[in-house]
C-alpha cells in the first residue's frame, strides 16, 4: 500500500499542475464548476498517485502544455475544467 503524501504538499502541486495546464481553479470554483469537496478530491488522489513522486520533476521541466501528462491522475478532471465542464466530487 502506498503512502499518502502530505496535504499541503500535494495542494502546491495540483496548484502547479492547474497553472502549467493553464486551468484556474479559483475561477472554475467561483462559477460552481468545481466544489470545496471536488477541490480536496484532486488533492487527496494525487496524494495517492503512484507518479506524484515524478511530477514535481516534470513541472520543473515544463512551463506550460496544452493536456497534463497521462500519468496524471488528475489530468482527466483539469481538461474538464479546462473545458469549462464540470467537476464533480
Amino acid at each position: 500500500m502506498q503512502t499518502r503524501g502530505s496535504i499541503m504538499r500535494h495542494w502546491q502541486l495540483v496548484k502547479r499542475m492547474a497553472r502549467t495546464t493553464d486551468t484556474d481553479l479559483v475561477a472554475a470554483f467561483d462559477e460552481g464548476r468545481l466544489s470545496s469537496e471536488a477541490w480536496a478530491g484532486m488533492v487527496n488522489a494525487c496524494r495517492g498517485c503512484a507518479w506524484a513522486e515524478t511530477c514535481d520533476g516534470w513541472l520543473a521541466d515544463h512551463d506550460h502544455v496544452d493536456a497534463a501528462p497521462r500519468p496524471c491522475c488528475n489530468r482527466a478532471r483539469f481538461a474538464a475544467l479546462r473545458a469549462g465542464e464540470e467537476v464533480e466530487a
